[in-house]
């Protein structure tokens, strides 16, 4: 079992660094130039529509409302674990190239939403429903490329990246509050708090989303914007404590981005290994591309297709140059003895840093914050 997870990490790994990769950056690029970078000219006017995007919906689902299912989505633990594994790997510039990422992404995300808007379609309950494959079948005119983009898009969100946002928070929450447990009998090496997480997880899964994607939208309406505020503030308060350090680590970013050899201190570096891991955790993470978030944005109730392209573009800004970056400054201003401290992997890392900066007290409700930021995406 070992060896075939390697074996596909492997064969992953190789698609992402010469396909995926940049065909998504290309794309973001292309976008951005035939637009003259919308993305850039039209930022006031995103914070704007988000303003004014609860009302109007009439029934059906707010432009807010689809912009936290898309934003829940994207926040999660790739904002937390994702920026580690990128720092490990790919030294401090890897966050630079996470930004590059996120602004030519900017351009994508308003590309698919608005395309999801045009080719929505009403359901029976008076939602809408739309997305690739919903544009694939009626802007392409390929009813068999729309099918089989749905298929694989229910076996990857169904099965996929609930699996890695549900492993992740598990992970996380049996190191902080279930150590030493010994394996239940007959239950394959799984221990008590691990069956409880399981069963508490499908429990509030299934209350959401059975009830359909008004219940997912009231959830995550509130659930995202808070979850993410919550842990800006926590980092912001650690930035403000440790002003001195603010710059140096803006500069370790901008320097490790560039860097010919790798960083020194316990983190990876080196130009390639920055792009790299830069590029594939930024994508991971806000989704640009993907083919996700545009489910999301097509079940808005907008009086034009741009207002929602302008609204799920903010949200790979806010996902990539807000959260993310707050992740980055907090490892970075806890300095190499957190990094090279004994156990640090990418699932700890961050709370680790937080607690070096603000006491061992935060261990739990950072476990806790990760169930949260796990449990919004799985539901959208």
């Amino acid at each position: 079992m070992d060896a075939l997870a390697a074996n596909l990490l492997t064969v992953a790994d190789w698609i992402t660094a010469h396909i995926t990769m940049w065909v998504l950056i290309a794309t973001g690029l292309f976008l951005t130039v035939i637009t003259r970078a919308v993305q850039v000219r039209h930022l006031p006017d995103m914070f704007r529509q988000v303003v004014g995007s609860r009302s109007g919906a009439e029934g059906g689902i707010s432009s807010f409302q689809a912009f936290a299912i898309s934003l829940a989505a994207r926040v999660g633990v790739g904002n937390v674990f994702g920026v580690a594994a990128a720092l490990l790997m790919g030294g401090p510039g890897a966050i630079f190239w996470m930004w590059v990422v996120a602004l030519v992404g900017m351009a994508t995300a308003f590309f698919e939403a608005t395309l999801a808007q045009v080719f929505k379609v009403r359901a029976a309950d008076g939602t809408f429903r739309g997305g690739p494959a919903f544009y694939m079948a009626g802007g392409m005119r390929s009813k068999a490329l729309g099918g089989t983009f749905a298929v694989i898009t229910v076996l990857t969100c169904g099965l996929v990246i609930t699996s890695v946002q549900s492993n992740a928070f598990a992970g996380t929450l049996v190191e902080a509050f279930g150590s030493g447990e010994s394996a239940l009998p007959g239950f394959g090496g799984i221990t008590a708090t691990q069956l409880v997480l399981a069963a508490l997880t499908f429990v509030l899964t299934a209350v959401v989303v059975f009830g359909g994607i008004r219940s997912v939208a009231r959830v995550t309406e509130w659930m995202a914007p808070i979850m993410a505020l919550v842990y800006v503030v926590l980092v912001f308060f650690i930035c403000l404590t440790n002003l001195g350090s603010f710059f140096d680590v803006i500069g370790q970013i901008v320097r490790g981005a560039f860097a010919p050899q790798p960083i020194l201190g316990g983190l990876g570096g080196g130009i390639m290994a920055a792009v790299v891991n830069g590029t594939k955790r930024g994508l991971f993470s806000n989704e640009a591309g993907q083919g996700t978030a545009p489910n999301a944005a097509a079940t808005a109730t907008v009086t034009h297709p741009v207002q929602q392209g302008f609204i799920q573009s903010l949200g790979v800004f806010i996902d990539t140059i807000v959260v993310c970056t707050a992740t980055a400054f907090v490892i970075l201003i806890a300095g190499p003895e957190t990094w090279t401290s004994d156990g640090a992997n990418p699932a700890n890392l961050t709370t680790l840093a937080i607690s070096h900066e603000l006491g061992g007290w935060t261990v739990a409700p950072m476990a806790v914050l990760i169930f949260v930021l796990a449990y919004s995406s799985i539901i959208a």
